[in-house]
């Protein structure tokens, strides 16, 4: 009776010494965290998604309010959320355009040439490390959908044509497309961008075997930006770039195009 009891006393007593020299440590290692953290934390969107470029909303909202980034740094939590953020650091004139992904391919199934079955691990990544995708031309989406995977607001499906479709009501421009994406396709435009865009990324020169390997591909004619009556379209990457301070909206070049490569947003 006496070994029970004094097992429970010992027991006691260690319990007693252990909850003190927590509670010392905790003081000892106590970091003293700036108040408006968690006050900025509160209003981000809680997504954590990394589209502010760091590793999610708690490192997002100790680096705002350190000055390592900047308040409409939340792509996820758009407009309102940015202003929530500078209203609690006290800035004022924050804005915020919204982005959206356009995936800069149009090598459907019907268009692209398939190098052949691929039979190896279902991921746009592996087949890009197997064959470099499994079409014929080696700037083409590979279709397998990891893109859609890692989408974390349901914003991409796949089309019945191979090709990832962006819901623009859903995409908050987070990037996580575009680093899932081993052909690095998606491009990020002003959600509420006006005039055209490319759907090709083949930056080879050889015309032959860019049509051969896609009907669809641009094969660098310079036909658009010659008909560009804003002259906004420059050539010199061998994919039509557009200056959308001077794009007017007006689709001659879409029209001009005889591969079809330019689209309107």
């Amino acid at each position: 009776m006496n070994t029970i009891f004094y097992t429970i006393i010992c027991a006691l007593v260690i319990a007693f010494i252990l909850g003190i020299l927590l509670g010392l440590f905790k003081k000892i290692f106590h970091v003293n965290t700036d108040p408006k953290v968690e006050k900025v934390r509160e209003v981000l969107s809680g997504a954590n998604c990394g589209g502010c470029g760091l590793a999610g909303c708690d490192a997002f909202a100790s680096a705002v309010v350190k000055g390592e980034a900047p308040a409409n740094g939340c792509v996820a939590g758009g407009p309102d959320c940015a202003t929530k953020v500078a209203n609690i650091l006290g800035e004022a004139g924050v804005e915020v355009k919204p982005k959206i992904a356009f995936l800069a391919c149009h090598g459907t199934k019907e268009c692209a040439g398939e190098k052949g079955e691929y039979h190896g691990l279902q991921t746009c990544k592996a087949a890009n490390l197997v064959m470099n995708g499994t079409k014929l031309c080696a700037f083409g989406c590979i279709g397998l959908g990891d893109c859609v995977k890692v989408c974390p607001f349901g914003a991409l499906s796949m089309g019945d044509d191979g090709l990832p479709i962006v819901n623009k009501a859903k995409c908050v421009g987070c990037g996580k497309c575009a680093s899932a994406c081993p052909k690095h396709l998606f491009r990020f435009i002003n959600a509420d961008t006006k005039g055209a865009i490319a759907r090709c990324s083949n930056h080879s020169d050889n015309k032959p075997q860019i049509k051969k390997d896609c009907s669809t591909g641009c094969i660098k004619c310079g036909i658009c930006a010659k008909k560009c009556p804003k002259e906004c379209i420059d050539m010199s990457t061998g994919i039509p770039q557009i200056d959308y301070s001077k794009c007017i909206n007006c689709g001659i070049c879409v029209g001009a195009c005889p591969d079809k490569v330019l689209v309107l947003l």
